[in-house]
């Protein structure tokens, strides 16, 4: 009989009897790795049940193995909250970090009894949900933050190794299984010859071909990727019941056509453990899959829920991780780069070496103290450490191959973009560039910080928009804000006539100020809204603090040798004395200043304070500007002229001298109140 000759009832049993065929050798090849029958035949028997399907659309459903061709491309991935979250595990970096794991298991079940754990690898992929309804495969999910994911269905749907529809029977009518997407690495080498054969873009490892193919918008793509998975447990169980230990549940699993790890063992203790671990590094290697750890389970579902979590974690798991790995290469140089706060970082730029997956050619050095630490030289042979998704360094040199002509690694005078003097502290590690409202390289963070609410309160300035202006050129310093008009920014993303109009009158309300505010928003290191104050009630003029030095800046209270320090580099860069020249000229201006708030009493003119202890309703910063704000002096030590003590929790020796001298001693919650008096 022809396939033309054939009625709907005939066609249906016959695609019936294929689908089930194809499902059962799919079974035997994926997850029994005993297939029965040659490529070949199991290639006709798709192309005959594909064209039963094309006589008889009709009869297509969402389960046959034919649909896994990829739908319409996705405009964006949708997003799904997982109904019980996707932990993460916490790591085990050696022995001696299992058998604490260990131990703290044993010591919380209350037993000295050699636990049971399911041991099975850690395969480097991308974690996913996938939600089984009265068999059939629902959705699938990122893992995502562990909360929500993204709905990547069309995609998982195209995976030959993941069912469509459950086999054999005995499933709960709702089963969430969790898994492990990874691309095989014979799979992946197949992908990038391919790639560079087309003169395509090809991807650095295996993990990263994973995750690229599963977020593909269009899934016909994903569907001619190399993708697998290994499931390695359950989430969400409705209607039904699984078994009571992890590595039964996971053997159940495969009765219903689910790709287990074929690695998975049950042992018992610790020592076992690490017995399989070091059996499973010997044979990462040869495996057919990339591996970056081991993972073991406290096996018994009861002893699990009795364990429970920790933060994000549960305690009743660990993933024990394979030592980084490690290369040699030559470091040919240092460059410094400029970050958004003005840190200056040493980056090594090396000879390429493969290591960890990637092709790595750069490398932090952190700063100058790891430099020194690590006795490093332009030319040396180093060695580069990567452990997954970190970013690379390099650990140690190699002095041997040091050569002749081998050079010392120098921290710049200059800032590398803006050119100003750069600073570095003796107790910290860190250089910094001082040009901070000039350099480029902290422009933005300058913008934001100079328009926030404690100094411009430039109302309607919020991060987004101060990216998309320094993007698009139109602020390159802090006074460009108060040369816009509303039409450039009206133009901008998210922005229409009345927000720009409201952004102008808001910048020109921010130009009256107090000097206060004003030194707060510049920027200085170290300097906050207290010390600004104090700077101002001092001085009470910006030419005197910007002339003051540092000897002359630690008179102001609360200002010590560091802090004064800051103060002066800061003023003696040109190109700041420029942008701040340049605010004066646009309009930014203050009346006289006391370093007090317009329109605050001052109840406590002529106290002295002390704060001590941890404050939870604000900083001490926060509560010495308070004091300040209403007239006190705050001073670090209490003494026999101090008013008052602040004492928050935790209190010590500074409590402890005010009882004894009957200093007034006030709690924060007292505080609170006072505040609310004072109007603040």
């Amino acid at each position: 009989m022809t396939q033309t000759t054939l009625s709907l009832k005939e066609a249906q049993q016959q695609a019936q009897g294929l689908r089930e065929q194809i499902n059962d050798h799919n079974y035997r090849y994926y997850v029994l790795d005993d297939p029965i029958i040659a490529d070949a035949s199991y290639d006709r028997l798709m192309q005959q049940l594909k064209s039963i399907e094309a006589d008889f659309p009709e009869l297509i459903t969402p389960e046959s193995p034919t649909q896994r061709v990829g739908a319409a491309p996705l405009k964006v991935f949708g997003q799904i909250r997982h109904e019980l979250p996707m932990l993460s595990l916490d790591n085990a970096f050696n022995e001696d970090d299992l058998n604490d794991f260990d131990r703290r298991v044993r010591e919380r079940l209350g037993t000295d009894s050699a636990v049971e754990y399911a041991c099975e690898p850690k395969l480097d992929g991308i974690a996913v949900s996938l939600l089984y309804e009265k068999g059939a495969l629902m959705r699938g999910a990122t893992r995502g933050d562990g909360t929500t994911g993204e709905d990547i269905t069309l995609n998982v749907r195209t995976i030959a190794t993941i069912p469509l529809k459950l086999l054999g029977e005995g499933w709960p009518d709702r089963l969430e299984v969790r898994g492990e997407i990874f691309m095989p690495k014979e799979g992946f080498e197949r992908l990038n010859k391919r790639a560079k054969a087309r003169d395509e873009k090809v991807f650095v490892n295996p993990r990263n071909a994973a995750a690229g193919s599963l977020r593909q918008l269009d899934s016909k793509i994903t569907a001619k990727r190399p993708l697998d998975i290994y499931c390695y447990s359950a989430g969400v169980v409705e209607g039904g019941e699984l078994p009571d230990r992890h590595a039964d549940i996971l053997e159940r699993f495969k009765t219903w056509g689910l790709r287990v790890n074929p690695e998975l063992r049950v042992v018992k203790g610790a020592a076992a453990c690490a017995e399989y671990f070091s059996r499973m590094s010997e044979k990462r290697e040869a495996l057919p899959y990339e591996i970056d750890g081991i993972v073991y389970k406290v096996n018994r579902l009861a002893l699990q829920e009795q364990l429970g979590f920790v933060a994000r974690a549960p305690r009743w798991a660990v993933a024990h991780k394979f030592p980084a790995r490690e290369e040699m290469t030559l470091l040919k140089d240092v460059e410094f780069q400029v970050g958004r706060t003005g840190a200056i970082t040493p980056v090594a730029r090396l000879e390429p070496v493969f290591v960890g997956g990637v092709t790595v050619s750069n490398a932090t050095l952190h700063n100058m103290d790891e430099v020194a630490r690590l006795g490093l030289k332009i030319g040396d042979t180093v060695v580069i450490h990567r452990a997954g998704d970190v970013i690379p360094k390099v650990v140690r040199a190699i002095p041997d191959r040091r050569p002749a002509d081998a050079r010392d690694i120098e921290l710049p005078e200059r800032c590398p973009v803006c050119h100003s003097d750069v600073e570095r502290d003796e107790d910290e590690a860190a250089a910094r560039c001082t040009g901070g409202l000039y350099c480029s390289a902290q422009r933005k963070e300058a913008i934001k910080h100079f328009a926030s609410r404690k100094a411009m309160d430039i109302d309607g300035l919020g991060d987004k928009l101060v990216d998309q202006f320094v993007e698009k050129g139109l602020v390159n310093t802090v006074a460009d804000l108060y040369k816009l008009g509303a039409e450039p920014i009206a133009s901008l993303e998210r922005m229409g006539k009345k927000s720009a109009t409201n952004l102008v009158n808001a910048l020109k309300a921010s130009q009256k100020t107090t000097l206060a505010r004003f030194i707060y928003g510049l920027g200085i290191r170290e300097v906050g809204e207290a010390t600004a104050q104090s700077l101002v009630a001092h001085y009470r003029d910006l030419e005197a603090i910007k002339s003051a030095t540092v000897e002359q800046l630690q008179e102001v209270d609360d200002v010590g040798p560091v802090v004064a320090a800051h103060i002066e580099t800061f003023f003696k860069q040109e190109h700041n004395l420029e942008v701040m020249d340049e605010l004066l000229k646009v309009g930014v201006h203050w009346d006289e200043d006391t370093g007090q708030e317009e329109g605050v009493d001052q109840p406590l003119q002529g106290e002295v304070w002390v704060l001590t202890g941890t404050l939870h309703t604000m900083t001490r910063d926060e509560g010495k500007a308070v004091l300040q704000k209403v007239g006190a002096k705050v001073t670090g030590s209490v003494s026999a002229k101090t008013t008052a003590l602040l004492a928050g929790e935790k209190a010590g020796s500074k409590l402890t001298k005010a009882q004894n001298l009957g200093v007034r001693v006030v709690t924060e919650d007292e505080f609170i109140v006072l505040m609310q008096q004072w109007g603040v």
